[in-house]
């Protein structure tokens, strides 16, 4: 399978990474944004074409799927340029950064008849799954989940320290995460959905903290903490207060409430959340199915953050 990934960034080489394991895929062209960093990444990763140009890289001979690790502003847009394309599409978190955007490419997706996907990490890591797995059996069931989503950026960094040329969101990428997981955890409807936010950043103009509080029909509640604001630790961390002992999930490894390690390592075929998100999107083209986490299943999610977005004071 030949495929295009966009992206030189710190996402972009995630997922370069992950591809690297895994056989018969093999990436024909990386389409970048700044000329100089993605000749080094194409060199790097022996990609034999780079370009500026999406539509450069979609009329590769062969290329039957695209993965999007673009800026945030750029998803929504980029994602339906590649099914009218006629292509395969996996677009990083967000898949846009507003509801109508969102609607949008669902619709366009749906009556495609391709394949598309939102990179919605937390379905896939290991730790998530390893609850995931366990609700299915009846062995747990979430009362609550407590999450906090920690940053320092101050600054408008990438992820490995370099300036950026968009701006990142509390609520539209960093929640997302936790909105659809708390969802598909429970497997029920977001019923009440709620937030408070700190004061705008003076020259980024986004604020740099939030409190979200949701809700789903059953009773249990979720309890979402997020800041650009907070000097260490970094990350994003989730507590689960379920009826049968509680568990905390750092990305992909799990703890139990005394801080007792679980072993994760059986639940699938790799410890790396990305890899295993990849691996879906390219078993579903293959076996010409829905892959979890396709843009209809995350959309729901889209519809909660304008909810919340809406009630923010």
């Amino acid at each position: 399978m030949k495929i295009v990934l966009a992206g030189e960034g710190a996402f972009g080489i995630k997922h370069l990474e992950a591809i690297r394991s895994i056989e018969g895929v093999t990436v024909a062209c990386l389409v970048g944004g700044v000329a100089d960093a993605t000749r080094e990444t194409a060199e790097r990763f022996n990609i034999p074409h780079w370009t500026l140009d999406l539509a450069e890289g979609l009329a590769q001979p062969g290329v039957e799927a695209a993965i999007l690790a673009t800026p945030t502003p750029l998803h929504a847009a980029q994602a339906i340029q590649c099914l009218e394309a006629g292509k395969h599409v996996q677009v990083e978190i967000p898949m846009a950064d507003n509801l109508a955007d969102a609607e949008r490419l669902a619709d366009i997706a749906q009556r495609s008849g391709r394949v598309a996907m939102a990179g919605h990490t937390r379905r896939f890591n290991p730790s998530h799954q390893w609850i995931h797995q366990r609700i299915a059996a009846g062995e747990l069931k979430v009362q609550q989940m407590d999450v906090q989503t920690f940053f320092f950026r101050r600054r408008n960094l990438n992820a490995l320290g370099q300036p950026r040329s968009w701006t990142d969101h509390l609520l539209w990428h960093h929640a997302a995460h936790t909105v659809d997981l708390f969802a598909y955890q429970t497997g029920e409807p977001i019923s009440v959905a709620r937030g408070v936010q700190g004061p705008p950043h003076p020259e980024l103009g986004i604020a740099m903290d939030m409190s979200i509080q949701m809700k789903v029909s059953s009773g249990a509640i979720c309890t979402l903490s997020l800041s650009f604001n907070n000097d260490g630790p970094l990350g994003t961390f989730f507590r689960y207060i379920c009826d049968n002992g509680t568990y905390i999930a750092r990305y992909d490894d799990l703890v139990d409430g005394k801080e007792q390690p679980i072993d994760v390592s059986k639940v699938d075929v790799s410890m790396n959340g990305i890899e295993l998100q990849d691996r879906e999107f390219f078993a579903a083209i293959r076996e010409g199915r829905e892959p979890n986490a396709s843009v209809a299943q995350v959309l729901p999610a889209y519809r909660t953050l304008d909810r919340i977005e809406k009630s923010l004071l």
